[in-house]
């Protein structure tokens, strides 16, 4: 799903590129003129996308965070990652790639050290920033 998922992380970032694409002559698993690897850019980062089958799945252990000036973009970021994902907890998805991400305000770590910041956190799934800075002052 290289070709799907480089076309909707596109859509989502601004600043996104689409790439050099390698496509199959018909040697292998993948069908001619099927995509093997397809390069993109997202936010500066250059990434490859590799069709390399079902027996290789994410996990967890391989994440993205997004970090937010404002509440209208973890918003935004949040609501397209999610369309056809599930939800984790504290800010953190899966999309519908098997791919983790999690989405955070900018001052998330300075918020995170006050304990009610913390436990507020813990309480959410997508993170609200004007519920964690009303719980850092306590």
């Amino acid at each position: 799903q290289a070709e799907e998922a480089v076309n909707f992380y596109c859509g989502i970032f601004p600043d996104a590129k689409r790439g050099k694409e390698l496509r199959s002559e018909g040697v292998g698993p993948i069908p001619k003129g099927g995509i093997i690897t397809l390069d993109f850019e997202l936010g500066g980062l250059r990434f490859t996308a590799l069709n390399g089958g079902p027996q290789y799945a994410f996990t967890p252990a391989v994440s993205f965070m997004i970090t937010c000036q404002t509440q209208a973009e973890v918003d935004h970021y949040y609501e397209r990652l999610i369309e056809g994902g599930k939800e984790m907890a504290c800010g953190w998805l899966e999309d519908k790639f098997g791919l983790a991400w999690q989405v955070v305000p900018e001052p998330i770590f300075e918020l995170l050290r006050h304990p009610k910041a913390m436990e507020a956190m813990f309480a959410m799934k997508k993170l609200d920033l004007a519920v964690l800075q009303a719980a850092a002052r306590g």
